[in-house]
């Protein structure tokens, strides 16, 4: 990296673009606590984090999507989404499940409602007995989704939503990270190259070249910028097209 900085406000969705080898999963790297931070710092609700595993970061509100979902094709939807949930289950007895004290029904019906909040947040209810191999990648997508907010983060690492989906589900794909946003009370940060998604969601973007900020404003503005036409969209006529620029 090469001194990138910026911020992400609460309950704001912020769009991260750049050509190959800008930098933004490095960023993305960075903050998920993957790769080590070898100078400068992260932080997250003004705590710093920067010395923190993955993990823990995950326990403190960071949660991270990849562009190949992480699932298990033989389970059902609710069955991967009671699976995402066992980190927050209190009762981990072998010895309480085998004689089924209140305790493990306490769980197993905090688990229940929890995954049926899920499903109506992401709308997936045609899906909740569907085994994950019958599924779109694009309902895929969206079962990822469930199962990063069912830790109820209040950052949310989001790398190419889009990629490999079909057109009409990338429609379908906004409102459902609209809803993370405004549900939940989750920030997002997107890595995006579908150029009308990522600036009908975004309140800000985030422009990245060589490891550092060219600019950073409304998705207007920053598309229009002539640092972002010549590095990003300059050289792509498709991409100019879709994001209104002219050059």
């Amino acid at each position: 990296m090469n001194g990138a900085t910026f911020d992400v406000r609460s309950h704001e969705i912020v769009g991260m673009i750049g050509p190959n080898g800008a930098g933004k999963t490095t960023i993305f790297d960075l903050v998920s606590g993957f790769v080590a931070v070898d100078s400068g710092r992260i932080e997250l609700q003004g705590r710093d984090i920067t010395n923190l595993g993955a993990s823990e970061r995950a326990a403190a509100g960071l949660g991270r999507s990849f562009q190949d979902a992480r699932l298990f094709p033989d389970m059902t939807v609710s069955e991967t989404l009671a699976v995402s949930l066992e980190r927050w289950v209190n009762s981990r007895s072998a010895l309480a499940a085998a004689l089924r004290l209140p305790a493990v029904f306490d769980d197993e019906e905090r688990t229940r409602l929890r995954v049926h909040e899920l499903i109506e947040l992401m709308n997936l209810g045609d899906y909740r007995n569907s085994f994950v191999r019958e599924l779109s990648t694009g309902t895929r997508r969206v079962v990822d989704l469930a199962c990063i907010a069912a830790h109820r983060p209040v950052m949310v690492l989001l790398d190419e939503p889009s990629s490999g989906i079909a057109q009409r589900e990338v429609e379908a794909l906004a409102p459902v990270l609209r809803r993370l946003r405004d549900e939940m009370g989750a920030s997002l940060l997107v890595i995006e190259h579908d150029i009308p998604l990522i600036s009908s969601i975004s309140d800000r973007l985030v422009a990245l070249d060589q490891g550092a900020v060219l600019t950073e404003g409304a998705p207007a503005d920053v598309l229009g910028h002539p640092d972002v036409i010549e590095s990003y969209l300059g050289n792509n006529a498709a991409a100019r097209e879709r994001s209104g620029t002219r050059g």
